[in-house]
């Protein structure tokens, strides 16, 4: 069992509250740059309504771009608020891989912008998903190791916690697959296949062991 640092501050102390409010913030921060990569369109003086319909038009890649990434960030943030509220208390080690969380959260809307801007370069595509893939990977790296170091506050089970970190793999898996599509078959179908952990979500939740609402 992996053991957790000495000095642990439970969660009604002012430590346990200021990692939550950084992180909060930080996602808060993380979702309100994705709208600022998308630039508003350069028109010759007032311009015409047809002139500023093509520009938006133009534009609908980075509008798909940035509400994806709202919808993943968001997700991301219902999760790690979830796993937060069943916790007694944090120490160096959690805050620290929390940190790391944080730092890739914060890269999001770069990954984001390239792939509004060059959606059909597979290589977009590819730093858009590897990105993802390691926010979710990160996040079964806060939860196993905030359960291996007894930080926990609700009992978790080796069973629940091993479809917990499924559930959570999910995603990797799926944005990893998504990497060769995207350089030999397309794009789209790269992109699409990032859906496809919806699905898989749903099947889990039918088939979860007992007791794993703690999780949910």
């Amino acid at each position: 069992m992996v053991r957790g640092s000495a000095r642990v501050w439970a969660r009604d102390s002012v430590e346990f509250g200021r990692v939550t409010a950084f992180s909060d913030g930080l996602f808060g921060i993380a979702m309100t740059l994705l709208i600022v990569e998308v630039g508003v369109p350069r028109l010759s003086d007032v311009g015409s309504v047809r002139e500023l319909l093509v520009k938006l038009a133009d534009l609908l890649p980075e509008f798909a771009g940035f509400f994806l990434s709202f919808a993943l960030i968001g997700r991301y943030w219902l999760a790690h608020h979830k796993m937060f509220s069943v916790m007694r208390g944090v120490d160096y080690g959690l805050i620290a891989r929390n940190m790391l969380y944080l730092a890739f959260i914060a890269f999001m809307p770069f990954p984001t912008a390239l792939l509004g801007d060059y959606f059909g370069n597979p290589l977009a595509v590819s730093a858009y998903a590897v990105t993802g893939a390691i926010v979710s990977g990160l996040e079964v790296v806060l939860l196993r190791y905030a359960w291996k170091a007894g930080l926990l506050r609700v009992k978790v089970t080796p069973a629940i916690m091993r479809w917990g970190s499924i559930m959570a793999l999910s995603p990797v898996v799926a944005f990893l697959l998504s990497i060769p599509v995207a350089f030999f078959v397309g794009t789209a179908l790269a992109a699409a296949m990032w859906l496809l952990s919806i699905p898989f979500g749903i099947f889990m939740s039918h088939h979860a062991p007992a007791g794993s609402d703690v999780l949910e």
